[in-house]
């Protein structure tokens, strides 16, 4: 990983956090989460690109899978208010500038 990479700048991760944050068991395929696919097709994003956003979010414990072959992806909120408010992923999935709010909802 690049040295002056940091996931508060990152906007992809902040994308994919997101993504997941706002995704009700109405837009996904599956009661149990998204796959990777799902998700990457979502957002027009390579798959490889979107697994390793995943993975970040997987190991800051706020996103957790179920299923082995799909993984079903889910925000996990109780993990998620639980996080150290000066982490950096934390942060970035806290700020809402330059966020339209509005492709996460249909009214």
């Amino acid at each position: 990983m690049d040295k002056s990479y940091s996931p508060k700048t990152d906007e992809i991760l902040k994308v994919v956090g997101l993504e997941l944050m706002f995704c009700t068991p109405e837009k996904c395929s599956c009661n149990d989460g998204i796959t990777a696919i799902e998700l990457a097709r979502r957002l027009s994003l390579p798959t490889e690109t979107v697994k390793k956003k995943l993975k970040i979010l997987f190991e800051k414990k706020i996103i957790r899978v179920t299923g082995i072959n799909p993984k079903y992806w889910k925000f996990d909120e109780y993990q998620f208010q639980k996080m150290d408010e000066n982490d950096e992923v934390y942060q970035s999935l806290c700020n809402f500038e330059n966020v339209d709010f509005a492709k996460y909802f249909e009214y």
